[in-house]
């Protein structure tokens, strides 16, 4: 009697472990092909990159905006792409932030572009606001260089894009992104796509100058004490006897 009433209670507690565990929502994840998208994901990005004004009516409206941000604390739109090398958590990222309105007639009601600079990246991304979302929401791109040189000299060379994104209304978003050899393999064949990456570039240049960022970025990163390359000491001066002096004792 005591073994009927034990399996009985068994019984009872796996329905109720089976019940609870179809109770549980699934979980469905999408895995993004980055490197490789299908050609109708790349289909979507050309045509995407293709309604970006090249020639745009800006309103009066426009801000910018500096600031300092810990590597802790990035927000997203310092984010580092694919091909950046990530700084150590102690590092300090020196950013430069400009948003113009389009006009009341375009399709992207905003475009934002932000610079960031720390000591092992500058990092430029351009994004685009759709004004009425319907399966579109935004475009952004993404290009990155090594900070081994000013900012004033990336923003007079055309930096190549290492990453394109697509936010979609409801579904998953459209990513390419340049792909390099890991330890696991050699980097993937990403010849079909130069046409898309050579247009996401274009785009960034083109709007570089329309929203004034040569000359804007460096001004503002210099009232944050950055964006030039930190001057070596001055060498002691000479006395007539030939020895070098020097401030320090």
């Amino acid at each position: 009697m005591l073994g009927k009433i034990f399996f009985l209670a068994w019984v009872g507690l796996l329905g109720y472990a089976n019940a609870q565990q179809a109770s549980q929502p699934q979980v469905k994840v999408n895995m993004l092909n980055v490197c490789s998208p299908s050609a109708d994901d790349q289909r979507e990005i050309s045509s995407a990159l293709s309604r970006v004004p090249k020639q745009p009516l800006f309103a009066p409206d426009f801000e910018v905006d500096r600031g300092r941000t810990s590597m802790q604390e990035n927000p997203n739109f310092l984010q580092s792409g694919q091909s950046a090398h990530v700084s150590s958590g102690d590092d300090t990222a020196n950013w430069v932030r400009i948003r113009r309105e389009f006009s009341v007639q375009a399709l992207f009601s905003t475009v934002q572009y932000s610079f960031s600079t720390d000591p092992k990246n500058m990092v430029e991304t351009l994004v685009f606001r759709v004004r009425d979302p319907k399966d579109l929401m935004q475009v952004s791109i993404e290009d990155s260089a090594s900070a081994v040189t000013t900012p004033a000299a990336m923003l007079t060379t055309n930096t190549p894009a290492t990453r394109i994104k697509l936010e979609r209304f409801g579904k998953s978003s459209v990513v390419l992104a340049r792909c390099y050899a890991t330890d696991t393999g050699p980097a993937p064949d990403q010849s079909a796509y130069e046409p898309v990456f050579q247009s996401a570039s274009t785009i960034v240049a083109n709007y570089r100058g329309l929203l004034g960022a040569r000359r804007m970025v460096p001004e503002e990163l210099a009232r944050l004490g950055a964006g030039a390359r930190r001057k070596p000491k001055p060498l002691g001066k000479k006395s007539a006897a030939g020895k070098t002096s020097s401030g320090d004792k």
